[in-house]
């Protein structure tokens, strides 16, 4: 059985910082890539980051580029994202994924994730 949990979600304000954390839980798990997604009211969940869990290589969306940064623990059953920076249109609700693909360097899809946490809210206000 496959869990992702999130937290560290909250509301802040713009220039102010949070870190989130997904736990990884599954006997057999072993994702070759983890990303976090995002969703505000009204839109599509778009790509955040992800990490090749192996060789540690990252992806970011132009838009969180340079002020959030992807990393995971030594044993590789932690995801994290730092963002730094934040500005009101990053409010949204942020998952974490997983999938047993290899991560692509220039995007992430939303259905290339198999395995999705319940979400956490980030809200920055102005």
């Amino acid at each position: 059985q496959v869990q992702l949990v999130e937290s560290g979600g909250g509301s802040v304000e713009a220039g102010g910082s949070l870190r989130l954390s997904c736990a990884v839980s599954g006997y057999i798990y072993s994702p070759k890539c983890m990303g976090w997604f995002r969703q505000a009211p009204g839109k599509e969940r778009e790509g955040v980051a992800t990490i090749e869990t192996a060789a540690g290589g990252t992806y970011y969306a132009d838009s969180v580029k340079g002020r959030f940064t992807i990393s995971q623990n030594n044993a590789k059953n932690t995801v994290y994202l730092q963002m730094n920076s934040l500005k009101p249109e990053d409010t949204a609700m942020y998952y974490c994924a997983a999938t047993s693909w290899y991560c692509t360097d220039d995007y992430a899809r939303v259905v290339d994730f198999g395995y999705w946490g319940q979400g956490t809210q980030v809200t920055v206000s102005s």
